[in-house]
């Protein structure tokens, strides 16, 4: 599990994409990423950081799990959210968000290729790693790199994250949040136990 540092919104944005100039999109309204029906009874949200391994590895387990026996089949709602610990998470979400049909797609990227993208300690490969994973995940490259340039994107992605944290108390990655109840990282015998309690299923 790991702990969610204090950063700042001036902090974040001040380490800026390399190599890349600043833009603004008109519209730079964040999209909640949800999957199943949005009148389930039950909902799961996952806060989760692209750079965090507890969140890779909860993708790779528990998630896929979930999917199976709860979203696929219609039974919850699930939204993911993201959480910035540093600037190349929200660089990583901006990929995602790219386009939002992919959404899920390159998310499952990341975090199955995580130790790859993340094998550098210099920013500039670290960026040109995420190009390129988003070309593997056919996003266009004048694409890529207008959202990863998109400065207005950036601060109100930044500024929701820190609604939610403080809205749900969130202070580790991951955390899950059903129906209202935060919850830390936790085994999915644990987590369908819960889903089925709130889903009258015991």
């Amino acid at each position: 599990m790991i702990r969610i540092l204090a950063l700042t919104l001036a902090a974040i944005l001040a380490w800026q994409t390399p190599a890349i100039a600043q833009t603004a999109e008109e519209d730079a309204a964040v999209i909640e990423m949800t999957m199943g029906p949005e009148d389930a009874a039950v909902t799961l949200i996952e806060y989760a950081s692209f750079t965090c391994p507890h969140c890779a590895s909860f993708h790779q387990n528990q998630f896929k799990e979930i999917k199976a026996d709860y979203i696929d089949t219609g039974k919850i709602r699930f939204v993911y959210r993201d959480v910035y610990f540093d600037r190349i998470g929200l660089w990583a979400s901006m990929l995602a968000r790219c386009e939002e049909s992919r959404f899920f797609g390159v998310t499952g990227l990341l975090y199955e290729k995580q130790k790859e993208w993340l094998n550098s300690n210099d920013p500039v490969q670290v960026a040109g790693n995420l190009r390129r994973l988003g070309k593997v995940a056919g996003l266009d490259e004048d694409r890529i790199e207008a959202c990863l340039s998109d400065a207005d994107k950036a601060t109100v992605l930044v500024n929701w994250f820190e609604e939610n944290r403080k809205a749900d108390d969130i202070n580790s990655t991951p955390s899950l949040v059903i129906n209202g109840t935060k919850y830390s990282n936790m085994a999915y015998s644990e987590i369908k136990t819960i889903l089925d309690e709130e889903l009258g299923e015991e």
